[in-house]
Parts: structure tokens; sequence; C-alpha cells
């Protein structure tokens, strides 16, 4: 059985996790849905109470019937590279690309459902909560008031996107900015905007979640480091993340989160305070995880080709209308 993956074609994050696939002789299939009519056909049949469908990509031609799991990496926009793209040819990709493999009973990392669900960071933030994992003071507003009240009550705060990165081509990052103590809040009734208190952290965490192993990985912050430096993405520090563990209880709210969330992978960010407290800052369902492999040697992508790897289900469950994640 073939393990498909839906990413773009420079995504060199999934290219570690297909040289561990290849090396254990597991058959995969990599396309980008952008790439449908273009490169990329598909064709499904139902008859007879009976299903038959097809993907064809770089001409090699593989079953639905016979996937054994479905990587959603980073896929592009349906049809957005087919000779007269629309949006209604977006569409119309999109139904019946996703609409196909909803029915393969293949194991998904992540479903569509779960993933495009995870994604809301309102969601994310009362998920965490609710899984026992701690949360900065959070206010997502349009009203200027709001967001002035808000400061009076935590005066050092972050601001940062709801959605994440900005949707240009290529999709650039949106960093996370201390706000200035006489800032002018008037300008959020132009666009919903994210406000937290900031944790005046000693280290940031990233952890890896694939199924129910979890990998963290430390990047200390140095004590002369600048308090407007708050995006780690962005500091210049040149610490290197080191290999870490999460403390049992919160290791137990993690798999609670990515359970409750259907979610089998899940890259966690924290900030760890001055008491040892990791502090929620988001959960990405298709986050990077190439550049802490390389600086921790921590196996992420063999971790990840071997959750790919496994039988499919025989008969998966489903919560909510979408598949229970297995371990």
């Amino acid at each position: 059985m073939t393990v498909l993956i839906l990413t773009g074609e420079g995504d060199v994050t999934a290219d570690m996790v297909v040289v561990h696939l290849n090396a254990a002789s597991v058959p995969v299939v990599r396309l980008d849905p952008a790439d449908l009519t273009a490169g990329v056909a598909l064709s499904g049949e139902f008859v007879h109470g009976s299903f038959r469908g097809h993907l064809s990509s770089g001409g090699r031609l593989v079953s639905v019937n016979g996937l054994r799991s479905v990587w959603i990496r980073r896929p592009g926009t349906p049809a957005a590279r087919a000779a007269q793209p629309s949006a209604w040819l977006t569409e119309e990709s999109a139904q019946a690309l996703y609409g196909l493999l909803r029915g393969c009973g293949a194991r998904w990392m992540n479903h569509p459902d779960a993933a495009q669900r995870a994604r809301h960071k309102p969601w994310q933030l009362r998920h965490a909560q609710h899984s026992g994992l701690p949360v900065p003071a959070t206010l997502i507003t349009t009203f200027p008031q709001a967001a002035r009240a808000f400061a009076e009550r935590f005066p050092d705060l972050v601001v940062k996107p709801v959605s994440g990165a900005h949707p240009q081509e290529p999709p650039r990052a949106v960093p996370t900015s201390r706000v200035a103590p006489d800032t002018d809040f008037d300008a959020v009734a132009y666009g919903p905007t994210l406000l937290q208190r900031r944790i005046a952290k000693r280290a940031d965490i990233r952890l890896t979640v694939v199924g129910d192993t979890l990998l963290a990985a430390r990047k200390a912050w140095p004590a002369e480091a600048d308090p407007d430096e708050v995006d780690v993405r962005f500091a210049s520090s040149a610490t290197q993340w080191q290999p870490a563990e999460a403390p049992p209880r919160l290791a137990s709210a993690v798999l609670a989160y990515v359970r409750g969330a259907e979610l089998a992978y899940g890259a966690f960010d924290f900030a760890e305070d001055a008491d040892g407290t990791w502090w929620f800052l988001e959960c990405n369902q298709s986050g990077q995880f190439g550049f802490v492999e390389v600086e921790t040697g921590q196996p992420i992508a063999r971790t990840i080709a071997e959750w790919l790897a496994r039988p499919a289900p025989q008969e998966p469950g489903h919560v909510d209308g979408t598949p229970t994640v297995l371990p």
C-alpha cells in the first residue's frame, strides 16, 4: 500500500520524510494539488455500491483504495497552475480531490476537517486551556476601548496575527512584536487584533507531536537579550536548539490536546518562564520541524515516516464526523 503526500515541490521538510520511506521500501507518491489538470489527474467511479478511484502524477498511477496514509503537508491551492485557473476551477478541483480521498479509509496526518478547525487561534487557546495547558491572558478585538482596558490590566503585551502568515506569494511570516507603553489602539478598529500578556521567558520550547510520541526542544534565552525581541524566528541570538524533556503533567495535557483536536501531528510553541512553567502559545498542525531535527538530532522525520508507513485501519473510527486519531 502507498503513502500519499500532498505538498509543494520545494518542500525540503517533506523530502526528509521521503528519504526514510524509501529506505523502508514503502511506496510513496507525492503531488501538489496546485498541479491538478496540469500534470495531476484524478478519476473516481461509483458503480453498484462500489468505489474505484485513481490519481495520476508524474507518470505514476495510484489507486485511492490502495492508500495506507495521506500526509497533508503544505499543499498548494487546487488547480492554481492550471492552464486557465479560476476560483470556480479551484473549488471544483478541491471538492473532487478531497472528496475522493475522504472515502479511502487511509490514515490521515492530518484529516482536513480536523486541520481546518485546529488552525483557528481562538479555538486553539480555548482547547489548550481545557486540556490543562497554561495559557497567557489574551484578547482578540476590533474595539479600541477593549484594547485600552486590556492594556491597563496587563501593561506588558505582545501583538501577533490571528491567522498566521500573510497570504502573499510566497507567504510572509508576520513577527510577534512587543506593544509599546504609549501605543494608540485606535487602529484595532480596522481589523481583528490579537493582544497577549508577554511572558518574560528564559527559553523557547518547540514540542513536536507525532501520534503519541513527544519530541521537545529548548532554545535558551540569553540573560542579556533585548526584551523587545519576543519572536524566536527573528531573534538575533545564535543559541542552538537542544533536546528537552516535557514535564509529565504538561506531556499529558499535550496528548489530551492532540487527541481532542483529532490531530496525528502538531508543532507546539511554548514560552518557558523563570519558574519553569511552559506557557502555551500555539499549535501549528503543519508546522516545520526540519530546523529542530538538524540542530538537535531528534528523529522527527523518521518518526513521521514510521507513522505513515503503518497499515491503514480496517474500520476507522469517527468523532464529530472526522476520523479518530490513532497512536
